[in-house]
């Protein structure tokens, strides 16, 4: 090597790695930022729900007020309901909502599929389901009282019911929807109808059924409320009845929250298991 050789240093990009900080850093104060904002929200509304209630602007009575619902969740989980302790309430009902939501969803899946891949059935049932779907299913409730009794059976079959047809027909589309690209090149390939089913057509359908499932819970709890309300032993949906009866509104806005945090927190579990599930999808970033 010559005296007047110089050897270049090798040069570090370092733009990517700092846009990279720099992006994360306003993701957190996005997040802090709509987190902080969603806390104010709430607690704007509930301080003006309560002046307004003291202020008798609107009726304490028929509306209650944020304090007294409190009172009410801290009576039920300390001294326990009428109808036994609060955990055993809110374990009755969503043992009925998981199980109608669990039978629900399996069946919505398996019929989803199946008519999404043979037209002849989906041709043949087709307007059935159709003639089902367009029946008002909330009505369906007092008829499975009188069926299965005042037992989890008649609300375990009311979340059916709600369940089944959202998670259907997003399993039925998405079966549709499948590039027929892929499905042909599994064919080439060799694969059978089972083995393009299962490899193919369902994992294209999962994110289709996944979009179903945040909402078809909330429908199972909704059905298994109701068929609670009608006629049962024991749950949230029979403490709504009773605070209803005895005009007790505070009660009948406790229970609504309560079942509104159950809802929250399976809503979380389901989106972390679809994240789980979905890690390999690219996350949507700035250009």
């Amino acid at each position: 090597m010559s005296p007047d050789t110089v050897t270049a240093a090798p040069v570090t990009d370092t733009t990517k790695p700092g846009r990279a900080v720099t992006k994360a850093r306003a993701a957190r104060r996005r997040r802090v930022l709509i987190g902080s904002a969603r806390v104010l929200l709430l607690v704007a509304v509930l301080g003006l729900w309560e002046v307004l209630a003291r202020a008798a602007i609107i009726d304490p009575f028929n509306f209650s007020m944020p304090s007294k619902i409190w009172d009410q969740i801290w009576t039920w989980t300390t001294h326990g309901t009428a109808l036994g302790s609060l955990g055993e309430q809110v374990w009755y009902t969503l043992y009925e909502a998981l199980v109608g939501w669990i039978i629900g969803v399996i069946a919505g899946v398996v019929f989803g599929i199946a008519l999404g891949r043979i037209t002849f059935l989906a041709d043949v049932l087709g307007p059935y389901i159709k003639v089902l779907n367009s029946i008002p299913r909330i009505v369906l409730a007092p008829i499975f009282v009188i069926w299965f009794g005042l037992g989890p059976a008649s609300k375990v079959a009311s979340a059916v019911v709600l369940v089944f047809f959202p998670v259907f027909f997003n399993a039925f589309q998405g079966a549709r929807e499948v590039d027929r690209n892929l499905v042909a090149n599994a064919r080439i390939l060799g694969a059978s109808d089972r083995r393009v089913t299962l490899q193919v057509v369902i994992p294209s359908a999962t994110s289709w059924i996944f979009t179903s499932l945040h909402v078809s819970f909330g429908f199972a709890l909704i059905g298994a409320i109701v068929g609670e309300y009608i006629g049962a032993t024991k749950g949230v949906g029979l403490l709504v009845a009773q605070s209803q009866g005895t005009f007790n509104a505070a009660g009948v806005y406790a229970a609504m929250v309560i079942l509104a945090v159950v809802a929250l927190l399976a809503e979380g579990l389901l989106t972390f298991a679809e994240r789980r599930i979905f890690r390999w999808k690219p996350k949507d970033s700035d250009s």
